[in-house]
């Protein structure tokens, strides 16, 4: 299989999608991938990815951008993007990728793929360059739930290099599959039905509560009232972590170095040439709202309100088993069609307050759109709980019947 180019992989190129890292040779293995080749899979090679992951279209890669098989002059999403595209074209029967804000979720659904992000701490980080530490974590791109499942679980489990690491057990995800959802209690957010989302996508959503239903789940309509700050919320605690992560980079021990006739001119050029704008962008917004005077304004105010969104989905979770909800507003949009970087960022809105929360989360494919475009539906479940959002998720496969050709044309 290949894999997602920001997985350290022992004697071969790892560059993060970046100039600054364009002729890294990693000397050590990632955990996710060792566990894997300890399983028998052989590495196929390495894809494209937005610039240290930073991105929803794979347009910001140094390398240049990735196109979406399903309809080549559509973006993939992003930041895996490649390693969606890469398994709508048949190129590799199942990929792994990192979701730091739905990097796993948004591409999958743009794909016609399944993209699956863990709950935080189910899969190690090790030797996954960073982005923002507390909130990115490795999952499965798979073409079919089964096989979603039965990545995730050679995939997962505790590792001692990784301080954030969590030791609970691993169940059998893949043997596991197929329970009955009957008398499950399935939430549908009402924020979930923001201004802009396309009819494509509502109607699919739709699609998804019937074949729910059908199978004998209870729907029960909820709130989360903070939904609308995880965009704030997310766009300062991931640059400022970015920030942080980023500082490595100068030129000294590894990557790119770029010289000049001081030291300081080196640390300028070096991160200069090597970085591009939308790392930059995020490396100063991260800077800034770490500084002083505006540490205690930013980034503590937003750490408050992430737990304050964390504990919201706690208490949803009482009341409901599972949410249902779109995965993006809308469907694959039109390379280069995105200049304006707030609608960029806004194609997250789904994605991103399950990446503060920490929870586990699924993209599966239902239908196409009125342009032959696929549509994902995402599906959130409680902290740990990968196996019961699986079940639902394989529920909703065998009703939504979606098929894809190998030439990546979906049907």
């Amino acid at each position: 299989m290949a894999v997602k180019d920001l997985f350290c992989t022992n004697g071969f190129k790892t560059t993060a999608g970046s100039k600054m890292l364009e002729n890294f040779i990693p000397q050590y293995e990632s955990t996710v991938t060792e566990n894997l080749w300890k399983e028998g899979a052989i590495l196929l090679g390495k894809l494209n990815c937005d610039e240290y992951a930073m991105g929803s279209s794979n347009e910001t890669s140094y390398f240049g951008n990735v196109i979406n098989p399903i309809a080549k002059d559509t973006v993939p999403g992003g930041s895996s993007g490649g390693s969606a595209s890469a398994l709508a074209a048949d190129l590799t029967p199942a990929t792994i990728g990192t979701d730091t804000g739905g990097s796993i979720r948004q591409p999958a659904a743009f794909c016609g793929v399944v993209g699956l992000k863990p709950t935080y701490g189910r899969c190690s980080r090790w030797g996954i360059v960073a982005f923002a530490s507390s909130l990115d974590q490795a999952g499965p791109i798979t073409r079919n739930v089964s096989d979603a499942a039965l990545m995730l679980q050679v995939m997962s489990g505790y590792d001692p290099k990784d301080s954030t690491s969590s030791n609970k057990d691993v169940p059998n995800f893949y043997n596991d599959l197929g329970k009955s959802i009957k008398g499950i209690k399935i939430g549908i957010p009402e924020e979930y039905n923001s201004d802009g989302i396309s009819s494509d996508i509502l109607n699919a959503k739709d699609m998804t509560i019937n074949f729910l239903k059908e199978n004998g789940a209870e729907i029960i309509p909820v709130k989360l009232p903070l939904t609308k700050y995880s965009l704030p919320v997310y766009y300062i605690v991931a640059p400022a972590e970015a920030s942080s992560n980023l500082a490595r980079y100068d030129g000294v021990r590894y990557g790119a170095r770029i010289d000049g006739n001081s030291l300081d001119e080196m640390y300028e050029n070096t991160r200069n040439l090597g970085f591009g704008d939308e790392v930059k962008r995020r490396i100063m917004i991260g800077t800034y709202v770490l500084s002083s005077g505006y540490y205690d304004a930013y980034y503590l105010k937003a750490q408050k309100v992430r737990r304050l969104i964390k504990n919201e989905f706690t208490e949803i979770f009482k009341q409901v088993d599972y949410l249902v909800t779109p995965t993006t507003p809308t469907t694959a949009f039109k390379l280069g069609s995105t200049q304006d970087l707030l609608t960029m960022y806004l194609n997250d809105v789904f994605t991103v307050p399950a990446s503060l929360a920490g929870i586990p989360g699924i993209s599966l494919p239902i239908k196409l759109d009125k342009n032959k475009l696929p549509v994902g539906i995402q599906i959130l479940g409680k902290d740990f709980d990968e196996q019961g959002l699986l079940n639902v998720a394989k529920v909703i496969e065998s009703c939504a019947s979606f098929k894809d050709t190998p030439n990546g044309a979906a049907s």
